[in-house]
């Protein structure tokens, strides 16, 4: 399906399309995606989980989004679900370079592969404890014929140059290494396939500090080398604040608060985002913290609150938060929120 016929047609699941901007090289419409659950000595479909339940932002060319929020709030689905690795979605639209991802056949979707990858959380789980680094990175260029055979160790070692590692690391495995490596192994493997966007799921959490720092700079500079368009997951702000261009704010499936990284560390206006900032430590000893505890706990994905999922939890909580769901709002230029406090 080409570019300009997206907005002209419908979808294959018969849902009124999105209108494409070139400027965006993501662009994610209400995405849905919900889990059965099973139960019964038939293993009927007895709920849904939902873990993503109406996403909706737009991703500029080489620009850095991050996304951000409690554990378990489906940031990590929302970008697997994006990339077409959690099976169908449950509705919404996901453009990417005006083509819908899911619209696409097998075939269509190898070859679209190259161009949208992810680096995982834990390195040392996603790599292959049998296979060389070497073999580790340019499995895929080889399956992919990315570059000519004669070609293909010296693009290898210009791969791993680019990410800190040495030309003798290529016949080493991966428990040879620290965790910083690792994850420049999977930096290498992602960044070998010449991608134009990459999820990065939580890919320094499991690092010392001081390594999170290289890690950063590394997917900066190769940001800037490359042109490279991330969705950074993560729930660690300061590190957001750092890298990111743009910011949602995730909260039981929603994204809550989505705008320029500047606008939303200057003016949070979501009360879940505000309760999340004033949990940043702050380097002065002698500051005083006005912290946001909110109480209870988050409810369950299986059985959300009605009307506003965060409601319960809500020290500004009104009759019609409990009753009616809000919808997204622009409450100044590129600065969407979703809360009943912004209502005309």
């Amino acid at each position: 399906m080409s570019k300009q016929a997206v907005s002209d047609t419908k979808t294959a699941n018969g849902q009124t399309p999105v209108a494409y901007d070139p400027q965006y090289i993501l662009m994610v419409k209400d995405l849905k995606k919900h889990f059965p659950i099973k139960g019964g000595m038939m293993s009927q479909t007895v709920g849904w989980v939902k873990a993503v339940d109406g996403v909706t932002f737009n991703l500029k060319r080489g620009t850095t989004m991050g996304l951000v929020g409690e554990s378990g709030c489906g940031k990590t689905t929302t970008g697997r679900t994006i990339l077409r690795l959690s099976g169908e979605k449950t509705g919404g639209a996901v453009l990417f370079n005006g083509q819908e991802v899911y619209d696409l056949s097998a075939k269509e979707m190898r070859a679209l592969r190259p161009k949208m990858q992810i680096i995982f959380q834990d390195p040392f789980s996603s790599l292959s404890p049998r296979l060389p680094v070497g073999e580790i990175i340019g499995e895929a260029v080889r399956e992919h014929k990315l570059v000519p055979k004669e070609k293909f160790n010296d693009y290898i070692d210009e791969v791993m140059d680019n990410c800190g590692l040495q030309p003798f690391h290529k016949d080493r495995y991966p428990h040879e290494f620290s965790g910083g490596q690792r994850q420049r192994i999977c930096i290498a493997r992602a960044l070998a396939l010449n991608p134009e966007f990459v999820v990065c799921d939580e890919p320094v959490s499991a690092l010392d500090v001081s390594i999170q720092a290289q890690i950063i700079n590394l997917l900066k500079d190769l940001q800037e080398k490359y042109s490279l368009t991330y969705l950074f997951i993560s729930h660690d702000l300061s590190v957001v604040e750092h890298i990111s261009d743009t910011v949602g704010v995730m909260y039981l499936g929603n994204l809550v608060e989505y705008g320029a990284k500047t606008d939303i560390f200057r003016n949070p206006l979501h009360p879940y985002t505000k309760a999340l900032f004033s949990a940043i430590p702050i380097p002065d000893p002698q500051a005083k913290m006005n912290r946001i505890v909110l109480e209870g706990s988050i409810p369950s994905p299986a059985n959300p609150p009605s009307g506003c999922k965060f409601h319960t939890r809500c020290a500004h909580c009104m009759q019609r938060c409990k009753e009616e769901a809000p919808v997204q709002r622009e409450v100044e230029p590129g600065h969407y929120v979703v809360c009943h406090l912004y209502d005309q």
